[in-house]
């Protein structure tokens, strides 16, 4: 299709003069509108206002522009049927054959802070939408472009073809463009339903395929990435792979887990994950000695694992994790000397995350589930120990707060239930998944493999019974947290008081199911 005229209309006006001057080089016609023609006129691009075309005005504060016959019908015409082309001809309309159009910024608009509805309303694009829906279905005939990124492309294929865009070409620029216009619609009809709370009656939401991946949770299955537009940030958000194979599924489910307990904690701090849960974590005065603790808290478990970390990768760390099989390593930067340490294994994927903005702020939490979504807020909180309770008679000591909160903050992103024993500020036996506390806890002793005396519990939800609380008092734990909220809380808090253990109530629950 050969490019001959081409309306343009666009609030983003990036690159758009340069592409304009393209278009003329090359005989386009232009058409345009208020600010832009005003914009492509100053700058000596030769341009026929769209009033001209209409024969009407711009009217009511602009609200009504393009929306007329004299355009619509020019971008719409099929030119594959001859009685379009015949009819537009009788009432002496001509054929649009390219209509570039960005639209209002309604989403930056309504995103901003103490701006009043009607300054949001107006800024809901209505002639914009139309033009675009319309050279989209009519693609075969017109190219629509909503994009100042696609104008080199557009300008380049034009230049090679004497004017002419083809149809893989013209499919694609419909296919943007009414991703687009969804994208839009539903963020304007999101900005009404906040009306109706936090949880609406609909929900909506918009994904962008970030990354192929070679296949799912097993071969079988097929796979990709998406993340969420609008979104400040996301799991690959500003994050950069210097080395390794292509991530797969399972590394960035694991990635999510990691960087979420990296995220608890400001100290030096090294996360190992293995099926979504940690099987090490530790906090130290640097990431080589995090490091060991977090590794010695399950060794075997740690082959093949994510690892997550918060400071620069320096030398001394990175010639520990050359002695284990990594699969991703995430890390805010890393020392050269490092890198060409780490870079020496073919497999590990080494990424490195510049995100620098805050998360999201009330992000919501969803899981997917038979025909439909699970919807709530995220479990984003943190309990400070002047919201906590002490329920026994000896309180814990310094050392054992430090542990406590460590533990309890890490057990949050333990499977439910969830059991985990730390000491030194470092995890020492995490029970993950187990359908009774109990359970979880013999798995976290099991998985200690020694001596526990010192050490401490924490534990994502309340004890219903004693016999969780006694098994670990056996072996060497001095103290608890726990949610607390249980009618077998007499009993629980009796056990450790019999063997003079400390428990603290927090007053909230951490399951993650």
């Amino acid at each position: 299709m050969k490019v001959q005229r081409a309306l343009i209309s666009v609030f983003n006006k990036s690159g758009v003069e340069s592409f304009a001057k393209g278009l003329t080089d090359m005989g386009v016609t232009v058409i345009s509108t208020g600010g832009t023609a005003k914009l492509l006129k100053d700058s000596g691009i030769p341009v026929t206002l769209v009033e001209e075309v209409t024969g009407f005005p711009e009217m009511l504060d602009g609200r009504v522009k393009t929306m007329h016959p004299k355009l619509m019908a020019g971008i719409l015409a099929r030119r594959d049927v001859p009685e379009h082309m015949e009819t537009i001809k009788e009432h002496d309309i001509e054929p649009v054959d390219m209509v570039v159009c960005s639209l209002y910024p309604f989403e930056e608009v309504a995103g901003r802070r103490g701006v009043e509805d009607e300054v949001v309303i107006e800024n809901i694009d209505i002639g914009g939408p139309s033009m675009i829906r319309a050279a989209a279905k009519n693609h075969a005939g017109v190219a629509v472009v909503t994009s100042h990124e696609d104008y080199d492309e557009i300008l380049a294929e034009m230049k090679a073809n004497d004017g002419a865009l083809g149809i893989e070409t013209l499919r694609g620029l419909a296919t943007k463009a009414f991703h687009r216009t969804a994208h839009y619609d539903f963020v304007i009809a999101n900005w009404f339903s906040e009306a109706d709370g936090d949880f609406p009656e609909y929900v909506m939401r918009d994904y962008e395929k970030v990354l192929e991946l070679k296949y799912g949770e097993n071969p079988h299955q097929r796979a990709a990435y998406y993340a969420e537009v609008g979104m400040r940030q996301h799991l690959l958000s500003q994050v950069t792979q210097l080395h390794g194979k292509q991530l797969g599924f399972n590394n960035l489910y694991d990635l999510n887990a990691a960087r979420g307990i990296c995220d608890e904690f400001t100290l030096p701090c090294v996360t190992i994950i293995k099926h979504n849960n940690p099987c090490g974590c530790a906090l130290a005065e640097n990431l080589t000695s995090a490091y060991d603790k977090a590794f010695a808290c399950d060794p075997v478990s740690a082959f093949g694992s994510v690892i997550a970390v918060n400071r620069m990768v320096d030398v001394s760390l990175a010639e520990r994790l050359s002695a284990l099989f990594v699969e991703v390593l995430f890390a805010p930067a890393y020392d050269d000397a490092a890198l060409e340490i780490l870079t020496r294994k073919a497999d590990i994927r080494i990424l490195r995350n510049e995100e620098r903005r805050q998360a999201n702020p009330g992000e919501l939490d969803y899981k997917r589930v038979i025909g439909g979504i699970l919807v709530q807020d995220k479990d984003g909180d943190i309990e400070e120990r002047d919201e906590m309770t002490v329920a026994t008679r000896r309180h814990p000591t310094e050392q054992e707060w430090g542990d406590l909160i460590f533990a309890f903050r890490v057990a949050k992103h333990v499977k439910s239930n969830a059991i985990v024993i730390a000491k030194n500020l470092a995890t020492v036996g995490v029970g993950a998944g187990q359908m009774s506390r109990v359970d979880a806890t013999r798995v976290a002793i099991d998985k200690a493999r020694g001596e526990l005396a010192g050490a401490v519990i924490g534990s994502d939800a309340f004890y219903p019974f004693p016999d969780a609380v006694e098994l670990a008092i056996e072996h060497g734990i001095t103290a608890f947290m726990q949610p607390g909220g249980s009618k077998g809380d007499v009993t629980a808090v009796e056990a450790c008081d019999a063997r003079d253990a400390a428990m603290v109530f927090t007053g909230r629950r951490h399951f993650l199911h």
